[in-house]
């Protein structure tokens, strides 16, 4: 069996945890609040099931969004259609991303970011981002760190969610790769769901994160031209960073 990248049944829990309009710690009302002079187009970057991005529809935004999954983007436009909502959605790889338009606003909620592996390519994505903004046009991106396990071989945990139907699905997760000199780290995942008592499907998933400094995730900005960045911590406006445990929102201008 080979490895999924946000497939069916990982779709399937994501829709679970992060249902539509679901605030993570105040994140979607942070977003409004960052967003509310947009007069015009924003981007949702690596969009999944919508869960930022029809409340801001609904809130009178004009939001485009771009995702790798089809299996995402899938869920995502019967959210839309059920809701009578007209959304712009496409299948993109950040690294070739060449979109019509330019934005006002580029976001980047829920540490996505983190799952571009690869350093240079992450510089690559963002930088394909800075082409695709309006002059003024703002970046907000979420960061993260990761947790203190380092030990090759350790099982993470299994987690069991129950679906209204009935099924269950298990996700147990296997670290296999750390590298705290190159900040990486990689899990597999294995998804099995399960009904009645008897596995009716298996997904494999590789999971990595790529984390960056604070003061080096700056740094990164501006040497690709961003220029007025702005760190906060926990979705609130000017609280500085201050713990390891803490989300980091970006924000971002181009010149």
């Amino acid at each position: 069996m080979s490895f999924s990248f946000y497939g069916e049944l990982c779709t399937e829990v994501y829709e679970l945890t992060k249902p539509i309009g679901h605030s993570i710690d105040g994140d979607l009302e942070f977003y409004k609040q960052k967003l509310a002079a947009c007069e015009g187009r924003i981007l949702e970057v690596m969009v999944g099931s919508g869960r930022v991005m029809i409340p801001l529809l609904e809130a009178g935004f004009a939001v485009d969004g771009i995702d790798y999954s089809p299996e995402m983007l899938a869920v995502c436009r019967q959210h839309c259609e059920a809701r009578g909502l007209q959304a712009n959605l496409v299948q993109a790889d950040l690294l070739q991303l060449s979109l019509p338009n330019q934005y006002e606003a580029i976001i980047i909620p829920t540490g996505s970011f983190l799952l571009i592996e690869n350093r240079q390519q992450s510089i690559q994505a963002l930088q394909r981002l800075y082409e695709h903004l309006q002059p003024g046009g703002k970046l907000i991106v979420d960061l993260f760190l990761p947790d203190t396990n380092f030990k090759i071989g350790t099982f993470e945990g299994t987690s069991t969610f129950h679906f209204p139907n009935g099924d269950l699905i298990t996700m147990e997760s296997k670290l296999v790769e750390a590298d705290l000199f190159n900040q990486c780290k990689v899990s597999h995942l294995k998804y099995e769901k399960w009904r009645d008592g008897n596995l009716v499907q298996t997904e494999l998933q590789r999971f990595a994160i790529r984390w960056y400094g604070v003061e080096e995730f700056k740094l990164v900005l501006e040497s690709l031209g961003f220029t007025d960045i702005v760190v906060s911590a926990d979705y609130v406006d000017g609280r500085q960073p201050s713990d390891a445990q803490q989300c980091y929102t970006f924000e971002a201008i181009k010149k």
